[in-house]
């Protein structure tokens, strides 16, 4: 398939777009608003820098990336996309109305191509995979020059675009520049037709999370509010359906040895709070709601995340956690929040979205990979039990974030030689 057959597919399909956004709409207030940003039909102004970031994970990646360019060039103006509510509420938290922002269209012809005729940007910063052909096509169509920062490529992805490469092939030889996030992911996109000069190896964004002290600070309130100091707490953070009635198995094991212990279950997506809250319920454990302001006493038994944006103070006021998305196929979430905490880190077998941060965490000691509910609580017991064993696992995952920090300063000299250039 080239682009003109894919731009084809997608007009054909295009009424299912409106029946994805319903449907959504009826899960998420969130999506109840701003479709005409996905059809590309909100009026917006030209810019200097286009950043589009997806979705909250590689937005907050971009955050400090973003706020450095505005600090070197005042001067320059910038748009900033995401595709997803959570990814947009942090564009707005960080940036206020510093920068332009809207969701990034789909990608049908025509709407990329108006899009990128109004934005028109000198420069566009794509974070990590996000690749559309029609968009791509167009930016390239207007002088504008791409870069993929934060750029990840899993050797199954790697695959798909090789068994599609009329489409694809054609797209990546578009981009002016890739600041890989690993010598792996370097070697694949030169393997797909990159030219190996174009290439840089730079690390990954997530690596330069910083914990300010203004958070460890909450983390601490937050722990003695919940009179939990001397209880064992855990996070079972980013998690999806699908995954709900095994942590909360999970947990019923945990307290079966401690029957003190405290969950904090945090949904990824706000459409599944309510479900989440049911899932506890049905299973007779004692919950509070965090957004409903419910007292955490000594009976409760689990603490429902559903407040955006408190995940990490949620981890820094846990001894173990454990990131979702991994024991469903859906490739995982972030394992560096909970490490960067000094965290023992555990992760379902599925994490190829992550599959270097997740194996350098692995190597090290600081993450343990677990197949189902049992494994996870034999750990999560295990660590509670035997402290010595807990610190070498907090030690080694706080050192791995430390160690391989400096990717910001890295991507930066790449986005500043494009612009200087």
């Amino acid at each position: 398939m080239n682009r003109n057959l894919y731009s084809i597919v997608l007009y054909l399909i295009s009424p299912l777009l409106l029946v994805y956004l319903a449907v959504r709409a009826f899960k998420s207030a969130d999506y109840r608003g701003r479709w005409g940003e996905r059809f590309g039909l909100k009026k917006l102004t030209q810019t200097d820098i286009l950043v589009h970031s997806v979705s909250m994970g590689e937005t907050l990646a971009a955050v400090p990336l973003i706020k450095q360019l505005q600090q070197l060039h005042p001067q320059l103006s910038i748009t900033i996309t995401t595709t997803s509510p959570t990814g947009s509420a942090e564009v707005k938290k960080a940036f206020a109305d510093t920068v332009q922002h809207c969701y990034l269209p789909f990608d049908l012809a025509w709407c990329a191509r108006r899009f990128v005729k109004q934005v028109a940007p000198k420069y566009s910063i794509i974070m990590e995979t996000e690749l559309w052909p029609n968009l791509i096509h167009y930016l390239k169509k207007s002088n504008s020059q791409v870069l993929l920062a934060n750029a990840r490529l899993s050797q199954k992805s790697a695959n798909s675009y090789q068994k599609n490469h009329k489409l694809s092939l054609p797209m990546l030889q578009l981009l002016d520049g890739v600041a890989a996030q690993s010598e792996a992911a370097k070697q694949r996109f030169v393997d797909l037709g990159v030219a190996p000069e174009r290439v840089s190896v730079c690390g990954s964004l997530k690596f330069d999370i910083t914990i300010d002290q203004q958070r460890l600070d909450a983390a601490s309130l937050l722990r003695q509010q919940w009179h939990a100091q001397d209880r064992p707490v855990w996070v079972a953070g980013s998690v999806h359906p699908g995954e709900f009635a095994a942590l909360i198995t999970a947990h019923k094991q945990l307290l079966s040895q401690y029957p003190k212990a405290l969950m904090v279950l945090v949904p990824r997506h706000p459409e599944q709070f309510d479900n989440a809250a049911e899932a506890v319920q049905d299973a007779g454990l004692v919950l509070a709601r965090r957004s409903q302001q419910q007292a955490v006493s000594a009976e409760t038994q689990i603490v429902l995340g559903d407040t955006m944006g408190e995940l990490l103070t949620f981890y820094g006021a846990a001894d173990q956690a454990f990131v979702g998305g991994s024991l469903i196929v859906h490739g995982g979430h972030n394992p560096l929040e909970p490490a960067a905490m000094g965290l023992p880190v555990m992760m379902g077998p599925n994490y190829r979205d992550f599959i270097e941060i997740s194996e350098l965490l692995q190597s090290a000691g600081g993450l343990t990979v677990v197949d189902d509910a049992d494994a996870l609580a034999a750990h999560l017991i295990e660590l509670f039990v035997n402290s010595e064993v807990y610190e070498q696992a907090s030690v080694a995952a706080k050192s791995v974030v430390a160690k391989n920090r400096g990717s910001l300063a890295k991507q930066l000299a790449v986005i500043e030689s494009m612009i200087t250039d």
